[in-house]
């Protein structure tokens, strides 16, 4: 799949003061050719629609002039003749016209969808390769109305105004070239609105835009708050919350409404304000046109083709207002996407390729320091030596670190000071993705995608035959309750697997790992939110797959990861004991009073 963003990011420079149609026409620069295709048969288009009047008036000349027509000087005569001309000229207009339509109105159509595709994949392919942290400050609502809502407004602008404007310019251009050479006496009369109409439409762009911006800003707060809610439901259902939110709901649709208010009523005044100047410019041309036609200065056909062209030339600049209201709404949208685009990936993969059959699954932290932005540090000069094969665990109370360690072995975050290697190699240098593939992880947290039973085990492993998915599932336990669902593998899950309990889902999120086959295996509180039975299920299975594993695990319960090779106990980002389950029960520290509290003894 070939997109922009690559091209975009290397062409571009700095953003700030770069106005949003220079900043699309950086990123669409490979569509050039295609653009000026199709703007070329805008302008057609609109030469062959400006041409009727000018027949008409021909036709009106032949009829007050007869042999004395300007076709007569071509050498017709004949008045049959001269109008069977007319008619010859008529058709070929007429259907160059239409032909002209269909090719600028496909072209257009066909460029937006194109860059409308690329565009949403590339700021999507552009989010992914973002740090967890972009994420943590941001609502999904938010850029969910970038991913959507904003690239949709640009391609309805592409649609349809990109062409209007085109063709607005090329009726200025066109008939003021022509009002000039056949009758320059009253010609400046037809253009004498068009510089202020212009004005006008500028002034109002610029009253718009500030407008606009607030427009976008505000969806994407209503879209944020829709987002979060539907994925809360259940907890506004269960604290009764439904009137709460409804009412924060129906502010945010409040404020959004308002703003959209206040743009429309500028958007909205446009078009009269260029009607009365349309009018006066008109009806000057009525009045002395006229005169100058009846005192010989210009012919009546002259005079009849510069009246159907003016309104040719002044209406059609009424629908400016509505064009540049699109027009509007596309940059401020513009600028949200490039926003998107031009956020700076701050963590770079490595060149070094690696194998998952070739990793031994050695991993060491040397005097590593770690803080999220804007605080204090959480992890605080660890150093940590895990052999491979081995398992290690890491106990501690809540907000001491310890997922967070999990985190930086997967460069979900970087590092700020010290190194983390595997095999004797800075994970940093490493490819990024080589990384992960190495690693499995069973979070506490497990999420499930909208889709079956056996999509979601196969998830991260996409060419597993069914055979190997059934074969993790029993060795994850889960085989005999999928075997009861309703359509067994093939049942839905539904969205985040909500159609099934949390034991169901964390053996679902094992059978993945099991079926990945990892060198590395971290369990982050694997076994935090089930009950007895499912716990000891999830247990059995852990200790069949950790064999001859590197394994990393993250508990609360202590009885969990008694067996482990090596266990650290961290508070506040540091590691205060270390040793085996018996070791850390004859030192007497936290450890042991933790095992205490959890085992029941005094």
């Amino acid at each position: 799949m070939v997109t922009l963003s690559k091209h975009f990011r290397a062409s571009h420079t700095s953003t700030g003061s770069v106005h949003p149609l220079q900043r699309l026409s950086n990123y669409g620069v490979v569509y050039r050719k295609q653009i000026w295709l199709a703007a070329i048969c805008s302008v057609l288009n609109k030469v062959f629609d400006l041409a009727p009047p000018v027949l008409i008036g021909t036709a009106v000349d032949v009829v007050v002039k007869k042999q004395d027509s300007v076709i007569a000087r071509l050498g017709i005569t004949d008045i049959f003749g001269q109008f069977l001309i007319l008619a010859f000229f008529t058709v070929i207009v007429w259907v160059l016209e239409s032909v002209f339509e269909y090719a600028y109105k496909r072209l257009w159509r066909n460029l937006s969808q194109q860059i409308q595709h690329n565009l949403r994949l590339d700021a999507y392919n552009h989010l992914q390769e973002l740090e967890l942290a972009y994420f943590e400050e941001r609502s999904t609502g938010g850029l969910m109305s970038i991913l959507s809502d904003d690239i949709n407004q640009l391609e309805r602008f592409l649609d349809g105004g990109a062409s209007d404007i085109i063709q607005v310019v090329a009726t200025v251009l066109i008939i003021g070239t022509g009002f000039l050479i056949v009758a320059p006496s009253v010609a400046w009369l037809a253009m004498l609105p068009i510089p202020f109409i212009i004005w006008g439409s500028f002034t109002f762009r610029k009253l718009l835009e500030s407008r606009y911006a607030d427009v976008r800003s505000k969806v994407g707060f209503l879209n944020s708050r829709l987002s979060n809610n539907i994925s809360g439901i259940t907890t506004i259902k269960s604290f009764t919350a439904e009137d709460y939110e409804s009412a924060r709901v129906a502010a945010d649709s409040e404020a959004y409404k308002k703003s959209n208010a206040q743009a429309i009523k500028l958007s909205a005044a446009f078009v009269p304000l260029i009607r009365m100047l349309i009018l006066a410019g008109f009806t000057v041309l009525l009045v002395f046109g006229g005169m100058a036609a009846v005192n010989g200065k210009i012919s009546v056909g002259t005079y009849s083709i510069l009246v159907f062209i003016t309104q040719l030339l002044l209406w059609p600049l009424t629908r400016l207002g509505e064009t540049f209201d699109l027009y509007q709404r596309a940059m401020a949208s513009t600028n949200r996407v490039m926003d998107l685009l031009d956020t700076p990936i701050t963590i770079h993969t490595g060149d070094v390729r690696l194998s998952p059959e070739k990793v031994r699954g050695e991993v060491e932290l040397k005097n590593i320091t770690f803080a999220y932005k804007d605080r204090f540090s959480i992890i605080k000069n660890v150093s940590l030596h895990i052999p491979a094969g081995k398992t290690i665990a890491v106990v501690g109370s809540t907000g001491s670190g310890k997922s967070t360690l999990v985190k930086l072995l997967l460069r979900l975050y970087e590092i700020q000071s010290g190194a983390i290697t595997l095999d004797g190699t800075n994970i940093q240098q490493l490819n990024i993705r080589d990384l992960r593939s190495c690693i499995g992880l069973v979070s506490q947290d497990v999420f499930l995608f909208h889709g079956t039973v056996a999509e979601n085990i196969a998830y991260g492993t996409f060419n597993a035959t069914d055979r190997e998915i059934k074969m993790a599932a029993k060795v994850a336990e889960a085989h005999e309750f999928i075997t009861s669902l309703p359509e067994g593998y093939e049942t839905i899950v539904g969205e985040r697997g909500q159609k099934l309990s949390g034991g169901q889902r964390q053996r679902i999120a094992i059978a993945r790992a099991i079926l990945k086959d990892p060198p590395i295996l971290i369990l982050d509180e694997a076994t935090s939110a089930v009950d007895n039975e499912t716990e000891a299920a999830i247990q059995r299975s852990l200790e069949r797959i950790t064999v001859n594993r590197t394994t990393i695990a993250i508990a609360h319960r202590l009885s969990t990861i008694r067996n482990a090779d090596q266990i650290y106990v961290m508070e506040h980002g540091q590691f205060i004991e270390s040793g085996t389950h018996e070791q850390l029960l004859e030192k007497q520290g936290a450890y042991a009073k933790l095992w205490r509290v959890q085992s029941g003894l005094k």
